[in-house]
């Protein structure tokens, strides 16, 4: 066999091998589909009654407790982050998932949690094997599980509004009743990267026997504040903010409560000092500069509604950082 031949098998082989890859890296096989709810709206029209009390009530949940490293949840390149003398440290965090009771939609989740069998069966919950050593998710100690809260409730779950399909966002799916409704941002479970050859089967496992997930329609934003808006149920109660950065289809939710509006963003801040500071996620996040445009968007809706409650990723308002040792 000549050198040419062997050159051109050895190519031959490498783009077999990448194009393996390249389907082995997005986030997910699960199958997604075009969200059918959801009327594609402007902030114009999202600012014009956020103001207004509404009908949804809000409830967040601290399903279980973490530490994970600040310089994912914080760019610690960031001017601000600089001049605080902020360094590598593991820090505590909340797993949330946020209840919507919305009075003839019924009752949803925003986010999910952990589930049961991480507590009762770690060795089968979806989160398992050489990823959750690495991930250390024998750390995570659980305050209430989605399938145990679930079964106190007086009706039943209408639908998951993920924010995103990072693995303490989705590792309550195990216990969503099969069937129930799941929607998440466009491009969410299709999105590439190395670390999904490691995370996809989790993922995978997390949303096995669950139905197509539907991924929001977002349209450009009229007056450029958001990457799209999305009416949710159609009557100005829920607005879905497409928000990248973090994830390609990084999503936050407002709702507009008897109280006031509540603004749920994922991860987009995960932190209470990021969010007070205006420093994005770091090394967690895909695009960086992306993630800081979306919580520069946020942010700018805050200020221009200060009565919007601000419920963080990762963190309540005014949690201190804990300084490396």
């Amino acid at each position: 066999m000549t050198n040419r031949n062997i050159y051109m098998i050895s190519s031959l082989c490498l783009l077999i091998n990448g194009a393996i890859l390249a389907q082995g890296c997005v986030v997910s096989g699960h199958p997604a589909a075009e969200a059918r709810w959801g009327t594609s709206s402007g902030s114009s029209a999202l600012e014009q009654v956020v103001e207004q009390p509404g009908p949804i009530e809000v409830e967040s949940v601290a399903s279980a407790t973490w530490q994970v490293p600040l310089e994912g949840m914080l760019n610690l390149e960031h001017p601000a982050a600089k001049a605080a003398g902020l360094a590598s440290s593991e820090q505590p965090v909340v797993i949330y998932f946020h209840a919507l009771r919305h009075p003839t939609r019924g009752l949803f989740i925003v986010d999910t949690g952990v589930e049961h069998a991480l507590g009762s069966d770690p060795e089968h919950a979806a989160v398992r094997g050489v990823v959750a050593k690495l991930a250390k998710i024998d750390t995570v100690h659980t305050s209430v599980d989605l399938k145990t809260w679930l079964a106190k409730q007086a009706e039943p779950l209408a639908g998951v509004f993920l924010t995103h399909l990072h693995l303490d966002h989705i590792m309550g799916m195990p216990d969503v009743p099969h069937g129930t409704p799941v929607f998440s941002g466009p491009g969410e479970t299709r999105s590439h990267g190395f670390l999904n050859l490691f995370t996809r089967p989790i993922t995978d496992r997390a949303f096995e026997g669950q139905d197509t997930i539907a991924e929001w329609q977002f349209r450009p934003d009229p007056q450029q504040r958001f990457q799209g808006v999305l009416d949710v149920f159609g009557d100005g109660s829920l607005w879905a903010l497409h928000v990248p950065g973090h994830t390609p289809g990084s999503t936050a939710y407002l709702a507009r409560t008897p109280k006031g509006p509540v603004l749920m963003v994922g991860d987009a801040c995960h932190t209470s000092w990021g969010w007070d500071h205006g420093v994005e996620p770091g090394s967690f996040s895909k695009d960086v500069k992306q993630s800081a445009e979306s919580l520069g968007e946020l942010e700018s809706l805050v200020k221009r509604h200060p009565s919007i409650d601000v419920r963080l990723g990762h963190q309540p308002r005014g949690q201190e950082i804990v300084p490396a040792r």
